[in-house]
């Protein structure tokens, strides 16, 4: 599916940067971001000679304290799956991309939902309900904080203001050496794909980490279900 997903959605690609460029220049994408060096202050008097100046200190890394995050949730309709044991996904361990060891214990906070006219996938979204191989359920941005790498602390989709039959989980977003999205979803179809033999009423699950970097369309893929995610810093003036 993951192949003809991003076929499909390569054509999207205009849309989709015109939704999410910065207003101004971008960051690094990837963090930690580092800090710049300051060069020596100060001029010595004419005489006599006075001490220079010492070097400013080193500015401190920078740290984005806040992050826009923003997904949309969609069903694949013709799926290309076969049938696999679609209860044993409800007991196997969680796919997460990332070996570093965890950083703490820091949970993170929500600070606000994101209303639709803030939206930066509405390209996205528009361009999936236009299609006859998948159907968009359900999108949501919101800014929060970022919880420690490896705490799998997260959000509840009704926290996120999704209310989708059938979908229910967490989403979490974690800083360590590397930033991490999560997504912890179960979704109960009356009406499953074709092609994946599952009967009315079964539970499909998707439990998977990946790195992310700022301004890039993330994709977590399922045979019966897709997300795509987005992550920005928050810049807030003073």
């Amino acid at each position: 599916m993951m192949h003809r997903l991003v076929l499909t959605l390569c054509a999207l690609t205009a849309l989709a940067l015109a939704g999410t460029s910065p207003a101004r220049a971008a960051n690094p994408p990837a963090p930690p971001l580092q800090a710049h060096p300051a060069g020596a202050t100060g001029t010595p008097a004419a005489s006599p000679p006075a001490t220079p100046a010492p070097a400013t200190a080193a500015a401190p890394v920078a740290v984005h304290r806040e992050y826009y995050v923003e997904i949309v949730v969609f069903r694949d309709l013709t799926t290309n799956g076969s049938p696999e044991n679609w209860q044993a996904e409800l007991h196997m361990a969680p796919n997460v991309s990332g070996s570093e060891s965890p950083t703490g214990t820091g949970v993170g906070h929500l600070v606000s939902i994101v209303p639709p006219s803030g939206y930066k996938l509405t390209g996205i979204w528009n361009a999936l309900r236009g299609s006859a191989d998948y159907r968009p359920v359900a999108h949501a941005a919101w800014i929060q904080t970022a919880s420690d790498w490896g705490t799998h602390a997260g959000f509840n989709l009704s926290e996120l203001g999704v209310h989708v039959p059938g979908l229910t989980g967490l989403v979490y977003f974690e800083r360590g050496t590397y930033l991490h999205l999560g997504l912890t979803l179960d979704y109960t179809m009356q009406h499953p794909p074709a092609g994946l033999d599952a009967p009315p009423g079964t539970t499909f699950v998707m439990n998977e980490t990946r790195r992310v970097r700022f301004y890039q369309r993330n994709y977590f893929d399922h045979p019966a279900f897709g997300v795509i995610a987005l992550v920005l810093p928050v810049h807030r003036h003073p």
